[in-house]
């Protein structure tokens, strides 16, 4: 895998984070227990820092960055889908930022909310907790809540996928 220190600053990987040999990790990162990282997957903490909870899947293409003034917090039990990109936001506990979002600089999305695919959370946006804010610019849809342990389920089977490539995986060329 790719795992790069830039100067001082060196990722933490839990030694139960899967990070895929394919995805890439750079400086001010940390992981969390049974968390994953897929292919190509870049996480770059150069100018900030990027803190990753437990338990949660940064799938495929993803792009997570930080600026200098604001980090990129993920949550634990977090699915954060294909090809989104989260830069300098925080994002609560138990949330699916879905395939092809993005999430800007200063926002935040509170626990169990939802970034539905493609939309855009701008500058400084707030999504908050259980909602779910779709479009570009992304609103929040009103009078849904998402249900409690929404994302369990994709939690756990990528919490199993993980065992299930540290055991199989195998490079063929």
């Amino acid at each position: 895998m790719a795992i790069y220190a830039l100067g001082d600053k060196v990722p933490s990987i839990h030694p139960d984070a899967y990070v895929h040999p394919d995805a890439t990790v750079i400086g001010s990162v940390t992981i969390g227990a049974d968390s994953t990282v897929w292919p190509q997957a870049v996480l770059r903490g150069d100018y900030g820092t990027i803190t990753i909870g437990e338990r949660t899947s940064v799938q495929d293409g993803t792009v997570l960055h930080c600026t200098m003034y604001h980090p990129t917090v993920v949550g634990s039990d977090c699915v954060i889908g294909h090809n989104a990109h989260i830069e300098g936001a925080t994002i609560g506990d138990g949330c699916l930022i879905a395939s092809g979002s993005v999430v800007l600089n200063g926002s935040t999305v509170g626990d169990g909310a939802v970034v539905g695919a493609g939309a855009v959370v701008s500058f400084d946006g707030v999504v908050p907790a259980r909602s779910m804010a779709l479009g570009v610019p992304a609103r929040i849809r009103e009078g849904y809540e998402t249900p409690e342990g929404m994302t369990k389920p994709a939690v756990e089977l990528y919490v199993g996928n993980a065992r299930a490539y540290r055991q199989g995986l195998r490079r063929l060329d």
